[in-house]
């Protein structure tokens, strides 16, 4: 098992994303991505979330998830490799006045958890910074810190095409999704970005990635745009 301590682990600050490392971005993430976190705190409740549960907020940014789920939980870590996101949740905490919450600095191969196994791990848009052997390594983690049938949320930009369509899909999507300035949404030369310099996946890879883990996926919502995906998961 990977401890997150061997010398040829990969810096996760680097592969975070330009943009979250990036302070005007992270002020104005919030209104360019909505989370619906409400929406997930309720999904998660209707499937048998446990009263005042442990849960694990990795890749949490600005906290939208974080800030939602605490009214419901014992304990809240929210983890995340970007000093700007973290200063971001840390400010949100202190006017909210929320005290189950513990945030810290640290990736999907650097985070030790201590303390009771959690029920919930949630991680949204965030594994795609990942290459996909260090995905199956993260996942075989996250496994490791979750109760025996406690939920994996996540999240992510998933293709759920094959190779030879991915012009045609991903020109598609740009069209389609593209924002024209970066205040409201993600630009095109974002989305392009995104694909060339980040680590997004094909569905097809890492479902196995996620069985393989310990998980038994129990839910896999594709986009009618093909690229993002939703996965509920149980730890088998």
């Amino acid at each position: 098992m990977v401890s997150g301590t061997e010398s040829w682990i990969p810096d996760e600050v680097g592969t975070a994303g330009r943009e979250n490392l990036d302070e005007e971005h992270v002020a104005r993430y919030d209104d360019k991505e909505h989370g619906d976190a409400a929406g997930e705190v309720a999904m998660l409740l209707a499937v048998g979330f446990p009263t005042k549960p442990t849960v694990i907020d990795l890749g949490a940014g600005t906290g939208q998830f974080t800030l939602a789920v605490a009214p419901h939980a014992r304990r809240v870590v929210a983890v995340d490799v970007s000093p700007p996101m973290l200063d971001q949740l840390r400010a949100k905490l202190d006017r909210s006045g929320v005290e189950n919450v513990e945030c810290v600095q640290a990736g999907f191969l650097t985070y030790d958890h201590a303390g009771d196994l959690a029920d919930l791990v949630y991680s949204r848009y965030a594994l795609h910074h990942l290459p996909d052997f260090w995905k199956a390594v993260a996942l075989t983690r996250l496994a490791a810190m979750i109760k025996p049938g406690g939920i994996l949320r996540l999240w992510d930009v998933v293709y759920a095409f094959d190779a030879p369509q991915a012009g045609a899909v991903l020109e598609r999507w740009f069209e389609g999704y593209a924002s024209d300035g970066v205040d409201q949404g993600w630009t095109r030369g974002e989305l392009e970005e995104h694909v060339r310099d980040e680590n997004s996946t094909f569905t097809w890879l890492l479902e196995p990635m996620i069985q393989r883990a310990g998980f038994v996926i129990e839910q896999a919502l594709y986009g009618d745009d093909q690229i993002f995906a939703q996965y509920l998961c149980r730890r088998s």
